[in-house]
């Protein structure tokens, strides 16, 4: 579904991805990890040309998107979960939703909103109440929910567990397994709590300055030796 090939991108004279190879197949969980500055939310950003890729490919569903406007690659079926979250705090929960669904064909936006309320029941009890007033679970489980009413092929997360209690990093990650394996959606996660996000996962990926320096199933990264002292053992990549 998303292959990167050779990728290189910049910001300015800082030379932020170095030869990416990546790929995500269909109704797969894929996962990248490494440290703050390795790269990872750069990644991510890339895919929508923002930063433009400097070289290399990548080709989303079959199509080379690494040169189109940003405007288009949005419509492509891809959603993408920031970091912090970023909700419309002033709007409501439902305005919210409703702002995830402009993509999406509008006959089906009652059956989606219907999805989201099984997903996150709490969120159908807190419609009316703006976003801004809710915890950071909820906040979270909002920015997810606002993600999938565009009923992506490509559901991106940047550190949905980030500043979360423990609570609601474990239904944040029961969400996700349910997700990709219930309702099929195609997942590339990245996270700070290697853990949780390789459990997660079919395949990982371990970034560094900038290029990948290990990759392999979720199961055989948790168990990898220098995996688990650099991220998962309070090494110096821990914080990922």
């Amino acid at each position: 579904m998303l292959q990167l090939t050779g990728v290189h991108a910049h910001y300015g004279h800082i030379h932020a991805l170095r030869g990416i190879d990546l790929s995500v197949q269909v109704g797969e969980v894929v996962t990248l990890i490494g440290a703050n500055g390795a790269g990872k939310s750069t990644l991510l950003m890339s895919l929508f040309g923002q930063p433009r890729a400097s070289a290399g490919r990548i080709v989303f569903d079959g199509e080379d998107i690494t040169r189109l406007p940003t405007h288009v690659i949005a419509r492509r079926d891809i959603s993408l979960v920031p970091e912090g979250r970023r909700i419309f705090p002033r709007m409501t929960v439902m305005e919210n939703l409703l702002m995830g669904a402009v993509m999406a064909d509008p006959r089906n936006l009652e059956v989606n909103l219907k999805r989201m309320y099984a997903l996150f029941p709490i969120l159908e009890e807190r419609l009316e109440q703006r976003a801004g007033t809710l915890s950071g679970g909820e906040q979270q489980m909002l920015a997810i929910a606002r993600a999938l009413m565009a009923r992506p092929k490509l559901l991106l997360l940047d550190e949905p567990s980030l500043g979360l209690a423990p609570l609601y990093i474990k239904k944040i990650f029961q969400t996700l397994r349910e997700l990709n394996q219930d309702h099929g959606v195609t997942i590339l996660l990245i996270e700070q709590n290697a853990h949780h996000a390789l459990r997660v996962a079919h395949r990982g990926y371990v970034l560094q300055h900038g290029q990948i320096v290990m990759t392999g199933s979720g199961r055989d990264l948790l168990a990898s030796a220098e995996v688990r002292a650099a991220y998962l053992e309070g090494g110096g990549g821990a914080a990922a």
